[in-house]
């Protein structure tokens, strides 16, 4: 009798870096005030558990004692990493958190995410990870980062345009469109992380995101305005 495959068998393991640190530098413990009805790292962390094919999501954190008061703790698929000191505090690179992940934990690709984005949907995530496997299979991407599409007239501090030609003006959205890297979502692998010591390999594809889902909270006015974008997507799903 011939053995069916296993489906298993050919699909990449994925994990999910989640930085996480109990410092922020604009907004004060950020990641885990209230946002909305539950701490702002919840609605990112609970996004990533939705999605099935992510087998394991690495939260690399200098704040273990704050995730446990907040009733998070190792479990089958949440691995929380301490921080080594060296690379702790505001001004170490992110790339650096990353390497240190990607060096002690296995994966066929990694999907990094922030907590700041409270907003991305699973749909988002799937539909990521879906296009990439599909541009590696193609040989076509060694990564991918999430961006938003923009279309306006932009100018220099000396008032000169950048991207149209103010004498003859066409409209917004014939204008060529620009990329905005919103720090939503990366994807890569060991191998394009290793020739590039960063999260965008050589051969990088984007992918557009949902602008509504884009907002990253870095200042006090980008959490009121994510509050309000929460709430009204609360509203809708009521």
């Amino acid at each position: 009798m011939t053995k069916s495959p296993d489906p298993s068998a050919s699909k990449p393991r994925i994990v999910a870096p989640l930085p996480m640190k109990a410092h922020s530098a604009r907004v004060s413990g950020k990641n885990f005030r209230d946002f909305c009805g539950k701490p702002l790292f919840r609605w990112m962390l609970d996004t990533l558990l939705s999605v099935e094919d992510i087998d394991q999501i690495v939260i690399n954190t200098d704040a273990r004692d704050i995730l446990a008061s907040h009733g998070l703790v190792d479990s089958d698929r949440i691995r929380i990493r301490d921080r080594k000191p060296e690379i702790r505090g505001d001004f170490v690179s992110m790339n650096l958190v990353l390497a240190d992940d990607v060096a002690q934990v296995p994966a066929d690709i990694d999907l990094m995410t922030h907590t700041t984005n409270p907003l991305m949907k699973a749909e988002t995530v799937r539909g990521a990870l879906e296009a990439f496997r599909a541009a590696q299979t193609e040989s076509r991407a060694d990564s991918l980062f999430s961006v938003d599409k923009i279309q306006t007239r932009f100018y220099r501090a000396d008032c000169s345009p950048v991207n149209h030609d103010p004498d003859n003006l066409i409209r917004t959205q014939d204008l060529e469109p620009w990329f905005e890297e919103n720090s939503n979502l990366y994807l890569f692998t060991r191998d394009s992380f290793a020739k590039t010591q960063a999260r965008i390999g050589k051969q990088p594809m984007m992918y557009e995101s949902a602008q509504f889902e884009s907002i990253d909270i870095d200042t006090p006015a980008d959490w009121d305005f994510a509050i309000v974008a929460a709430r009204h997507l609360l509203e809708q799903t009521a």
